[in-house]
């Protein structure tokens, strides 16, 4: 194992010391399976911020102008005129 230097708040250094106690193991051991969990999770965060920022960018390019968003017909305004659309669709426009 590597000896490492860390910096906690006095809450967080009182919760550890806590829940240590309450389990009976050492802060220690505590840190090191929070880090062993965050590493785990951390790709999953970084490939749903990664999406996220592709959709984004995405509907930025939509309301600049740069991507016409159509349906399968090739209409352009079904957000707008989705009711007429869909009456039409079912025969009641």
């Amino acid at each position: 194992m590597v000896r490492m230097m860390i910096q906690l708040t006095e809450e967080q250094k009182k919760a550890l010391e806590a829940l240590a106690k309450a389990r009976k193991t050492s802060v220690a051991k505590l840190v090191r399976e929070s880090v062993a969990q965050y590493v785990v999770s951390a790709p999953k965060d970084a490939e749903r911020e990664a999406k996220r920022k592709r959709a984004l960018e995405f509907i930025r390019k939509i309301e600049a102008g740069e991507i016409v968003a159509h349906d399968i017909e090739g209409k352009t305004d079904v957000s707008i005129n989705h009711d007429k659309y869909l009456a039409e669709i079912y025969g009641t426009w």
